[in-house]
């Protein structure tokens, strides 16, 4: 795929979403971390549902570390991997109190070195929570990436790589947005909807079944 094609792309995404957000509900930087580290192998809906609960009684590492991971497991349970993650999450504001202030670290060393957080995890709070132009890679965009041609990969780090080389920059900070809604909604992994594609012209995908986009 050329550089024309996928700045075109691009946006066509924004001009049908201008300022894409994350479907996880959050209201700090700690908040949005803890989100996203449930959300593994776990729906942005089940998630919310969990933590809307949550996060009024324990919104901060010292009143999640007091609940203690029988009590957290109490608002988590019904998100898979609960006892794993309540374990990663108490562990994870133990460390954020004792070595960060209570902050969420703005690095994505420090980030990574938490318990459960891995480079998407990381990424996502980069780019969310702070600003950075990071390209979190999970499913959704994996899949896209490799159909589409707009940056193919064998693995999840070479389609982050190739995204944030090819990505032009106006689009880097709202493209892991863009390319996951995207992914979730219309660039299903069973059957895409290409008949609902704004981009199904633009897409290089030999089995699509719609060559011209969707009205945007």
């Amino acid at each position: 795929m050329n550089a024309a094609k996928r700045a075109q792309i691009f946006a066509r995404l924004q001009a049908a979403n201008p300022a894409p957000r994350t479907e996880l509900e959050y209201e700090t930087p700690f908040q949005l971390l803890i989100a996203v580290l449930l959300s593994a192998q776990a729906t942005d809906v089940g998630v919310n549902k969990a933590t809307r609960k949550l996060f009024p009684v324990a919104p901060t590492p010292t009143a999640m570390l007091a609940l203690g991971e029988e009590g957290l497991i109490d608002y988590i349970k019904t998100i898979g991997l609960f006892r794993t993650k309540a374990k990663n999450t108490i562990a994870t504001c133990r460390i954020l109190l004792e070595q960060h202030g209570g902050e969420v670290p703005q690095d994505r060393e420090a980030l990574e070195a938490l318990p459960g957080v891995g480079r998407k995890t990381a990424n996502v709070v980069l780019n969310t929570a702070f600003g950075e132009p990071t390209i979190a890679v999970d499913t959704h965009i994996f899949r896209i990436a490799n159909r589409t041609r707009l940056a193919p990969g064998k693995t999840v780090l070479a389609v982050e790589e190739k995204l944030l080389k090819t990505t032009p920059p106006e689009y880097r900070l709202d493209a892991h947005h863009w390319l996951i809604l995207h992914g979730r909604y219309v660039c299903k992994a069973r059957k895409p909807e290409c008949e609902r594609c704004i981009i199904a012209d633009l897409c290089e995908y030999p089995g699509k079944t719609c060559s011209e986009p969707a009205h945007f």
